[in-house]
């Protein structure tokens, strides 16, 4: 059977070319990105999350940005889902992306 085709985990890997090192595995029902062997990200249903801390979070929540809920019953506090206008933007989500690979 043929690989599932998706386009928007295609488009984002496409806007982190510049980070070197990006793989992306299936996890979660959808996808989790890495930068060498830091799991860093999270490709979920045409959506994008990174890894948050206590001083990189009030950023995606001032933003409307909501954590990641895999599941009804289950909420990862620590990502957060990356606002359009920094993922369509390919040098502001790299720097996104680098400091959630940091963390």
């Amino acid at each position: 059977m043929a690989p599932k085709h998706d386009g928007f985990k295609d488009f984002v890997l496409d806007q982190l070319s510049d980070l070197h090192g990006v793989t992306c595995r299936a996890m979660f029902g959808g996808d989790g990105l890495y930068c060498g062997r830091v799991f860093f990200g999270i490709v979920h249903k045409g959506r994008l999350y990174f890894k948050t801390n206590a001083t990189t979070a009030p950023r995606y929540r001032e933003r409307g940005m909501k954590p990641f809920r895999p599941s009804a019953k289950q909420t990862l506090t620590t990502y957060y889902e990356v606002p359009v206008d920094v993922l369509e933007n390919a040098g502001e989500l790299t720097i996104w992306a680098q400091q959630a690979s940091i963390l």
